[in-house]
């Protein structure tokens, strides 16, 4: 049960990446935001994304991922979450999401195909994605 006003997120890192500088500057904006960050670390599964979400009440899932194999730890991540009854969580995935170079709208297309709402390319700066939620969940 929430007794605030504040949007709940959850945010990590999926799979077996460790890159964790950017997922705290993530958590530090979207707080100064005014958003409620559930921050769940590096290293995390699909799992841990839904189960945060379902302990928390959280409007929307960010994923983050900067080793390349984002296209592999997210295959399924919105089957899973419209089994946990979360299929109409918001879903954010970000970061260097596939090996090597591809042009970004053939990965952000991938990711969207997979049911992620929005997708962002590496290097994105976090008022963007701010911004977007802001909008997706209708906060002035």
């Amino acid at each position: 049960m929430k007794y605030d006003d504040k949007k709940t997120i959850v945010l990590g890192v999926i799979g077996s990446d460790v890159h964790s500088v950017g997922i705290r500057i993530l958590d530090e904006a979207f707080s100064e935001a005014g958003f409620n960050v559930v921050n769940i670390g590096v290293l995390s599964s699909q799992e841990d994304f839904i189960n945060a979400a379902i302990e928390t009440d959280a409007d929307a899932i960010l994923v983050s991922s900067l080793y390349g194999h984002g296209e592999l730890d997210c295959k399924g991540f919105k089957e899973k979450c419209i089994e946990a009854g979360l299929g109409d969580l918001i879903l954010y995935v970000g970061g260097n999401l596939v090996v090597g170079k591809q042009d970004w709208p053939t990965t952000e297309k991938k990711f969207l195909d997979m049911g992620f709402d929005r997708a962002y390319p590496p290097g994105t700066l976090p008022e963007k994605p701010i911004e977007d939620l802001k909008n997706d969940l209708g906060i002035k």
